[in-house]
């Protein structure tokens, strides 16, 4: 059975179904509307991007990965892997993320990883295939699974965007744990990516983020 994906031409329809589902969803749509479709290309340079976004600001690591782009052009894993750690320090990576990219960069080299195989997986087995990696953990895997690939359940905890969103717009308490969100979120199942899509349109709405 093929794993459940969303298109930008559904994509409306789901938000009103979680609509009628929730009333706070409802809100955020009639206040500022459906959030962007977001979609990214599966390649390495999407990869290497996510790993950039590792929490630091989403105008950070965009000015990270313009400025390896602008080092070496299309960003390929032996492009990158021919770079000194003194040109990527250079290019705003930490020297935690060199060791991220290198060790993401020598799996696929290697054969050990194929972004195009990882396309016909299900969430868990590619969980399970990225996880392996130096530096991949659930966050950036949900993200890639969302974003990448647009599988239509994911619902990352490890987001702490998210999470502040839904406890503002739900008025939740400061200390409400991850665990009392998941089980708020049981109800946006089986389109809690969509859901996720929304309370973060919501967020940077009103932080007023640009990237």
């Amino acid at each position: 059975m093929p794993t459940p994906v969303f298109d930008e031409a559904g994509f409306a329809g789901l938000c009103k179904r979680l609509a009628k589902k929730d009333p706070h969803i409802k809100e955020i749509i009639e206040q500022h509307g459906y959030p962007p479709v977001w979609s990214r290309k599966a390649n390495f340079e999407t990869l290497i991007h996510i790993i950039l976004e590792q929490q630091v600001s989403l105008a950070s690591a965009k000015a990270a990965l313009n400025k390896l782009k602008e080092k070496i052009g299309t960003v390929t894993p032996r492009k990158l892997l021919l770079l000194s750690d003194e040109e990527l320090k250079a290019c705003y990576f930490s020297r935690q993320k060199i060791v991220y990219a290198r060790s993401l960069a020598n799996a696929i080299e290697d054969g050990e990883l194929s972004i195009k195989k990882l396309q016909t997986l299900s969430d868990d087995e590619i969980r399970s295939v990225l996880t392996k990696i130096k530096g991949i953990g659930n966050w950036t895997v949900d993200v890639f699974l969302m974003m990448v690939l647009h599988r239509t359940d994911l619902f990352p905890t490890g987001d702490i965007a998210l999470m502040n969103s839904v406890k503002h717009v739900k008025q939740l308490p400061a200390h409400t744990t991850k665990e009392e969100i998941v089980e708020l979120a049981e109800l946006w199942r089986p389109h809690r990516t969509v859901a996720a899509f929304v309370f973060w349109h919501a967020y940077i709405k009103r932080k007023n983020i640009r990237f």
